[in-house]
């Protein structure tokens, strides 16, 4: 299968492996039609083994992690079941490895359809397949998304309630995740041996510890108002659960560093599709694309004045299912560097009421002709996540921005 391909599933039951060359923890989620789980009990992993027709079999003598799923069983309500995969070592990222899905019928074992993703960097967890109900039959798509925030990322974005506490160290040599209202998705530490009395005799000394994982990460909304943003930081666009923008504006401005210079930057968003490929550009050649889903207000010459220097309106609701995408880059077109530039920033406000709700200042200037502010997308639940980049290339156009754009989706 190619990535986005679906096909019918010719068995009730089925098994779906992951490999890749190093050891991958395997997890499935049950969604409804609304793309959330029910509970935390519809998230099935390794301390969480068994769900309603969602079954997980660990690791063992050469067979990998594998989510097994009787579609005779799945509750009604349940529309489809997503399958991902994580490293198992602790803050991994997939970048050289090459994992590869392998559907089985569960009795027969015989192969139904493969899937590898195509080439993975940073990302650290990954839908790799879905399983689905369509029309009253079930059939399995090749999704291949990568998350840079973990399983926590993906559990999160699908209703899992994820704790802040990393889990105590466990009593066997089994991996165990921070702790999940179900158990959490993450690897524990290695367990440690209790100190021995004083009295006791003399023993060789256990191995050290493994490093503790770090805690999931704490998903940040709108729910509390306005957001600062630091430089990695992100902010979902949901608020109170629920999606909360369809029109946004991406203000970008800056200010000259010396006086009586005039700093003529150029602000553009990039469309990304699932696999990285450019799809369009909005910049001050091209002020709309996707019939005005996205708008550019045209170009500012000088930067100066107060309030925005330029902005690009994002009609969320209108773009194209294919965006999963959008980051927004400046460069200066005259080759003058960013060093000649001070208080540049980008902020995210409400198109409807003019509310400023994300901020982020870029506190530090590079000398380079071109800088990736911010990137907006797609997650696979549907919700819109904002990311602060922060980062300086060299590129004077927005057409020699796309690689580095790309390269920070």
């Amino acid at each position: 299968m190619t990535q986005g391909g679906n096909a019918p599933l010719t068995a009730a039951r089925v098994t779906v492996e992951v490999t890749a060359p190093k050891a991958l923890d395997v997890s499935g989620l049950l969604l409804t039609e609304a793309g959330k789980v029910r509970s935390d009990a519809d998230f099935v992993f390794f301390n969480a083994p068994h769900g309603p027709g969602v079954t997980h079999r660990p690791a063992s003598g050469g067979t990998p992690d594998a989510i097994t799923i009787d579609t005779a069983a799945v509750p009604a309500g349940i529309t489809k079941i997503v399958v991902t995969a994580s490293p198992d070592e602790a803050g991994a990222t997939f970048a050289g490895i090459e994992p590869t899905a392998t559907v089985r019928d569960a009795d027969s074992g015989q192969v139904l359809v493969t899937f590898t993703p195509p080439q993975l960097g940073r990302e650290t967890a990954l839908i790799v397949v879905e399983v689905y109900q369509r029309g009253g039959a079930w059939k399995v798509r090749a999704v291949g998304q990568g998350y840079a925030n973990g399983l926590a990322g993906i559990a999160t974005d699908f209703g899992v309630t994820v704790e802040d506490e990393p889990a105590p160290a466990a009593a066997t040599a089994a991996p165990v995740a921070p702790p999940v209202t179900a158990p959490a998705p993450a690897p524990a530490p290695a367990p440690v041996a209790p100190p021995l009395p004083q009295s006791a005799p003399p023993m060789p000394p256990a191995p050290p510890a493994a490093p503790a994982a770090p805690p999931a990460l704490t998903k940040i909304t709108l729910d509390k108002g306005r957001v600062n943003l630091t430089k990695g930081g992100s902010v979902s666009l949901e608020k109170n659960g629920k999606p909360f923008l369809s029109s946004v504006r991406m203000g970008l401005g800056w200010e000259p560093a010396g006086r009586g210079r005039n700093i003529d930057l150029d602000a553009s968003c990039i469309a990304f599709d699932a696999k990285r490929e450019k799809l369009d550009t909005a910049w001050f050649m091209k002020l709309g694309i996707f019939n005005g889903a996205v708008a550019h207000s045209g170009d500012n010459l000088t930067g100066a004045g107060g309030g925005d220097d330029e902005s690009i309106t994002v009609h969320l609701d209108g773009l194209p299912p294919e965006v999963c995408g959008l980051v927004f880059v400046v460069n200066s077109f005259s080759g003058q560097k960013f060093t000649d530039v001070k208080n540049a920033y980008c902020r995210l406000v409400d198109a409807g009421s003019d509310q400023e709700l994300v901020r982020f200042d870029l506190t530090q200037s590079e000398p380079h002709t071109g800088v990736v502010m911010c990137k907006l997308v797609r997650q696979y639940s549907g919700e819109w996540v904002m990311t602060a980049i922060g980062e300086y290339v060299d590129a004077k156009t927005a057409r020699a921005m796309v690689k580095p754009a790309a390269s920070m989706l």
